[in-house]
């Protein structure tokens, strides 16, 4: 009996030391975890350029291969991170973790969800809502920088999720001029930067309709980086007083309550 009881603990204990490992790696600042981290950063970059290059790269006979393949490390990224999570159901409610999920579907079941391939590239922004890619902002004292970089990554997730929209829906169809891949990105710029040169449209009153969504959307993000780039820039210090989240980086008491502040220095927070 004893004897099976400690066989019962093996597995369990393995499983537990598993799940150790991988909170570290995920989680910690050790010099192996920041390798580690920073490897998973390079390759999910190379798969979103995969997912941007998609719609031109699907008429090669290799492309299925590359598609399962990217499935396959997505899959395992997905199982290391709920094994590293302290709660697996909150982990799973989370809107980036089903997103990832959604891009998941899609590379599984590339014919049946062809049409909604073009959402891939919201893997982009799923990883700015973790930490890795923020890090070595953080190390080198340039955290001020990352509301700017939040908004240019917004910019072009929106940019390609658009254009890949436009390719798939009304490149088959009898529009003016769109038939390609470079075709649907020139539209979508002139579209979100109010250019409207006027040699591509999109056809009917679905199309007047996108465009007008596009232009909409792309303006208030256009906003938004201006203002990132051009107003001061703040740091994010919540005032222990009255909760102020955001300051000057010189500032010794908070602007809204008097309250003597200690903001680190940006190269040691």
């Amino acid at each position: 009996m004893g004897k099976n009881a400690a066989a019962d603990d093996i597995p369990e204990t393995g499983f537990r030391r598993l799940r150790s490992t991988l909170r570290l790696l995920y989680h910690s600042q050790s010099p192996q975890a920041q390798r580690f981290q920073y490897s998973v950063l390079i390759v999910d970059l190379a798969i979103i350029v995969f997912f941007i290059a998609s719609p031109v790269l699907r008429e090669y006979d290799t492309f299925l291969w590359i598609d399962y393949s990217i499935a396959a490390l997505l899959f395992l990224d997905l199982m290391a991170r709920a094994l590293a999570s302290t709660d697996v159901l909150r982990w799973l409610r989370q809107p980036n973790i089903i997103l990832d999920i959604f891009i998941l579907a899609t590379l599984l079941f590339p014919a049946q969800l062809y049409n909604l391939g073009f959402l891939r590239i919201m893997r982009l922004w799923t990883l700015t809502r973790g930490h890795a890619i923020w890090r070595p902002l953080r190390r080198r004292g340039l955290i001020a920088y990352q509301e700017t970089v939040q908004a240019v990554i917004n910019l072009l997730v929106f940019l390609f999720v658009v254009t890949g929209f436009v390719y798939t829906a009304f490149v088959d169809r009898e529009s003016e001029g769109i038939a390609s891949y470079i075709d649907a990105l020139y539209f979508t710029v002139t579209t979100v930067t109010t250019t409207g040169y006027g040699d591509l449209t999109l056809p009917g009153s679905g199309g007047k309709l996108a465009s007008i969504v596009i232009m909409i959307i792309g303006i208030s993000l256009f906003v938004r980086l201006a203002q990132s780039i051009f107003r001061p820039n703040k740091v994010h210090f919540p005032c222990p007083q009255c909760g102020l989240q955001k300051h000057d980086p010189d500032a010794v008491h908070c602007k809204a309550c008097g309250h003597l502040l200690a903001i680190p220095d940006e190269g040691h927070a």
